[in-house]
C-alpha cells in the first residue's frame, strides 16, 4: 500500500537527522522495525530518503515557504524526485502539490553553488578550488552504480559475467544489466539494485561488493606470491581480498585494524573468499608491539587511511552533513600517525601505498609530501608504470604529473579515491 509513503519518508528523516549513525544503518534498523513493508515499499522510501540527504540544503530553503512541517515537506520532495508524479499518486493536497511544482520550477542557476550543489560551506569552498567543481559536485548528486569484483581464486571475470547476466534475465524485475567495469580487468558494474547477497555467488565468495577505484588501489600494490604484505587499516576487509586473491593465497597477508568489531566482521567475508593466508591482526593505535616486530620485513604495505569518505558521497550523502572542518583537522592528525606507523614495516626496496576515499588536498597530497619531506629514505613512483589501463576519461588522466593518482567519479565513473606509491631505498633481494 502507498497510503502514508510521505509520512514514512518524513519520520525516518526524523531519526537520520539526528546524526547519531549513518544514514543506511538507520534505513535498515527502520525496515526490521516494520518488517511489514515490501520489497518496492522499501525500494521507495529508501530512494526518495537519500534523495532528500543529496538535495538536503536546497530542499531545506525551499521547505521554509513549504504548506507543511519541515520533515513532510522534504519526504514530498524526496518522493517527486524518485516517483512519478508522486504528489498526484500518493495523495497530496492542492497546496502541497502547488509548492512541489513550484520548486521543481526553480532555475538552478539562479541559486549560490553551495545551495544549488546542497554542500556545507566549508566543502563547498573547497570543491570550488578544484579542477571543473560544478562537474564534480553535481556528480555527487547522482547515485553510484553498483560494481562487483572477481574473486579470481574462483573464477575468472567473463565466465562470472555470464552467471550474472543469467541471473539478472531470470529475475521478475525488469531493467537489470551488467557489464565489465572499463578499468579494472575483474570488475562487473550492475545496473540496478538486484539482491546480491542472496545470490549463490555471492554466498560461494565468487563475488564481492567493491568499487572499481578499490580494484585499482590494489593494482598498485601490486602485491607477489610468497610476499609478506600488510593491509594496515583493512577495515571491513575489501582490498584484503583483492590483495589476497592477486597473491593466490600464498605468502603471508596481515590484515590490521585498531577495531575488532570491525575486523569481526570482516572474518565471514574472509572464510567465504577461500583464501588461506589471510592473518586479522588488531592493533593499538599507536606503539603496537606487533607492527615492531614486522619492522623492515614487509615487502607490500598498503594504508587506507580513515578519512572523511567524501568520494563516496553518491552512496553515502549523509557524509556531508555529519562530517565537519574540525574533524578533517582531526584526521589529518591521525592520517600522518599511521603513516608513521606503517612506514616503519616497509623493508628496504619495498613499496608503500597510501590512499584514501576522499577528494579534499589535506587529506591526500599534502599528507604524501609531507611524509617524503621527512623521510627521504622514500621515493616516489610514477603510478603511470603500475596500472595496465590508461585511465583517461575525456581527457582526463587519472595519474596527474607527479604521479599520483585521482579517481573523480564525473571524470572516471568510480568513487572519488587518491592513492600515491613509495619505494624504499634498497634492494629486496
Amino acid at each position: 500500500m502507498r497510503i502514508g509513503r510521505p509520512q514514512q519518508v518524513a519520520s525516518l528523516l526524523e531519526d537520520i537527522f539526528q546524526w547519531r549513525h549513518p544514514a543506511d544503518q538507520c534505513v535498515s534498523y527502520y525496515f526490521r522495525q516494520h518488517r511489514h513493508l515490501g520489497g518496492r515499499d522499501r525500494a521507495e522510501i529508501a530512494q526518495a530518503v537519500f534523495d532528500v540527504l543529496r538535495h538536503l540544503r536546497r530542499y531545506r530553503r525551499d521547505a521554509q515557504s513549504g504548506p507543511g512541517p519541515l520533515n513532510l515537506c522534504l519526504a514530498w520532495r524526496g518522493l517527486s524526485a524518485t516517483l512519478p508524479d508522486a504528489s498526484q499518486t500518493l495523495g497530496a493536497d492542492a497546496p502541497m502539490q502547488e509548492w512541489v511544482k513550484r520548486c521543481e520550477q526553480i532555475d538552478e542557476q539562479s541559486l549560490p553553488f553551495e545551495v544549488r550543489f546542497s554542500l556545507p560551506d566549508w566543502l563547498a569552498q573547497r570543491i570550488q578550488a578544484m579542477p571543473e567543481p560544478d562537474s564534480l559536485a553535481r556528480s555527487f548528486l547522482r547515485s553510484a552504480a553498483i560494481d562487483l569484483r572477481v574473486n579470481t581464486v574462483k573464477a575468472d571475470r567473463d565466465s562470472a559475467l555470464t552467471q550474472v547476466r543469467e541471473m539478472l534475465t531470470q529475475s521478475s524485475r525488469h531493467g537489470f544489466d551488467a557489464k565489465a567495469t572499463p578499468y579494472s580487468d575483474v570488475g562487473i558494474r550492475l545496473k540496478g539494485h538486484p539482491p546480491i547477497q542472496r545470490w549463490a555467488l555471492f554466498e560461494q565468495g565468487v563475488l564481492e561488493v567493491q568499487d572499481e577505484g578499490s580494484q585499482l588501489l590494489a593494482k598498485l600494490v601490486d602485491p607477489k606470491r610468497q610476499e609478506m604484505v600488510i593491509d594496515f587499516c583493512a577495515g571491513a576487509g575489501g582490498k584484503t581480498l583483492a590483495l589476497g586473491a592477486m597473491m593466490r593465497s600464498t605468502g603471508r597477508l596481515y590484515a590490521f585494524d585498531v577495531s575488532a568489531p570491525r575486523l569481526a566482521r570482516a572474518k565471514p567475508r574472509f572464510a567465504r573468499s577461500g583464501l588461506s593466508n589471510i592473518h586479522p591482526v588488531v592493533i593499538r593505535p599507536e606503539g603496537d608491539d606487533r607492527v615492531r616486530r614486522l619492522a623492515g620485513k614487509a615487502h607490500r604495505v598498503l594504508i587506507d587511511a580513515p578519512c572523511t569518505g567524501l568520494g563516496t558521497l553518491r552512496r553515502n550523502p549523509d557524509l556531508k552533513w555529519r562530517q565537519s572542518a574540525d574533524e578533517l583537522d582531526r584526521l589529518q592528525i591521525e592520517q600522518a600517525l599511521i603513516l608513521e606507523q606503517a612506514s616503519i614495516c616497509v623493508r628496504p626496496g619495498g613499496r608503500l601505498v597510501y590512499a584514501t576515499c576522499s577528494v579534499l588536498a589535506e587529506e591526500n597530497e599534502a599528507q604524501v609530501v609531507r611524509f617524503l619531506e621527512s623521510h627521504p629514505e622514500f621515493t616516489l613512483i610514477d603510478a603511470r608504470a603500475l596500472l595496465a589501463a590508461e585511465l583517461t576519461e575525456g581527457g582526463h588522466s587519472a595519474v596527474d604529473d607527479q604521479g599520483m593518482v585521482r579517481f573523480r567519479p564525473d571524470w572516471h565513473g568510480t568513487d572519488g579515491f587518491f592513492a600515491a606509491v613509495m619505494q624504499r631505498q634498497g634492494s629486496l633481494a
